[in-house]
């Protein structure tokens, strides 16, 4: 039997790392970045084809090279009297997850379990799609059901005006109609574990990304085909380097109780449409449950004005009212900025002499 050469483990990671992006010039790309020729760097690929971590489609020039899936699996799981979370992860994901770090699959293990429970406990469906994809790139798993949506549901246990009004709700955390056996704070941690979290329910779609400071990516759209039921993405890179407790921590007291009491708004997701955030009803909208919080941070991301009368009520009415709750404003442009500036130096309604 012939006996492999040796490879360089650096040029091998960087083409795993990068041929996703690079599927047509992958070998060119690599051979500049290590000053190789492209016949060196195809010895590279063609035994990562081998090791079965990429395939290769076409010929010569026109190949094209992706990752390829080390382990995947798709199950159909009938939602029965007594089924427990734990044991569907046991029975058809865990024995999937090839070679996964621990903080990687102790993620994986939480995100799965606090959303198959939300399909036990909240959906009323009768079975529940579950599956599991690695490469080695990333993880994504799937949460899939038929019942009653989620955005559907919070709107009427909590009797809301509009479904994107239950989205807010549920971005805040601490939202349950149920706190004898939930927190509340499932979708709000898990949303935050993984590179990428979306929700799919009715007419409605919601995708946050874990970015630069925890960053959101926001979507409502009223286009899309209904669907019926909610289906929940959740994506994370193999090699993440964060783990749950690091998540808990930046929502939680540094005290030996843990306690969630910051939370993490996107202002985007209370205006419904084209509109602009303008009104007092609007800010009160965002208001919403913020009792409940010791520190709340508002993300303007996707918000390039907002009106004195959102502003007022929210950064002098109510902080005013509430001086015990930390109101913090993230990724505002410079005009909402100058906006927030104005009302907190308002007094009795007046600008302050000089102003």
């Amino acid at each position: 039997m012939r006996r492999k050469s040796r490879q360089n483990p650096a040029i091998r990671e960087f083409i795993l790392r990068n041929v996703t992006a690079h599927p047509n010039d992958i070998a060119a790309f690599a051979a500049k970045e290590f000053a190789l020729t492209r016949q060196s760097i195809n010895r590279y690929l063609n035994r990562l084809e081998e090791d079965g971590l990429i395939a290769g489609m076409g010929k010569t020039t026109a190949r094209r090279y992706d990752l390829k899936p080390i382990s995947e699996t798709s199950e159909r799981v009938e939602i029965t009297p007594g089924l427990q979370e734990n044991d569907v992860w046991t029975k058809y994901i865990e024995p999937f997850a090839k070679n996964v770090p621990p903080n990687v699959k102790d993620i994986c293990y939480y995100g799965f379990s606090e959303m198959f429970n939300n399909v036990i406990d909240h959906s009323q469906s009768k079975h529940a799609i579950v599956s599991y994809a690695q490469n080695y790139m990333s993880i994504e798993m799937i949460v899939l059901d038929r019942g009653v949506g989620i955005f559907e549901k919070i709107q009427k246990d909590f009797s809301l005006s509009d479904q994107r009004t239950a989205l807010l709700e549920l971005a805040k955390g601490k939202l349950t109609s149920d706190p004898k056996r939930h927190s509340g704070e499932g979708i709000f941690f898990t949303s935050r574990m993984f590179d990428e979290f979306a929700i799919r329910s009715g007419n409605l779609y919601y995708l946050k990304q874990r970015q630069d400071d925890w960053g959101w990516l926001i979507e409502t759209q009223d286009f899309v085909e209904h669907f019926q039921g909610t289906v929940v993405t959740m994506k994370i890179a193999t090699d993440a380097d964060w783990n749950i407790q690091q998540v808990f921590e930046k929502f939680t007291a540094k005290d030996d109780e843990i306690s969630f009491i910051k939370t993490h708004i996107p202002i985007f997701l209370g205006k419904y449409g084209s509109e602009q955030l303008v009104s007092r009803s609007q800010a009160k909208r965002i208001l919403a449950r913020f009792d409940r919080f010791q520190e709340v941070l508002l993300d303007f991301a996707g918000v390039p004005i907002i009106g004195q009368p959102f502003a007022d009520e929210i950064f002098r009415v109510f902080q005013n009212q509430h001086p015990d709750i930390r109101i913090l404003a993230i990724n505002t442009t410079p005009e909402v900025m100058r906006m927030i500036e104005h009302v907190k130096g308002q007094s009795g309604g007046l600008l302050p002499e000089g102003r």
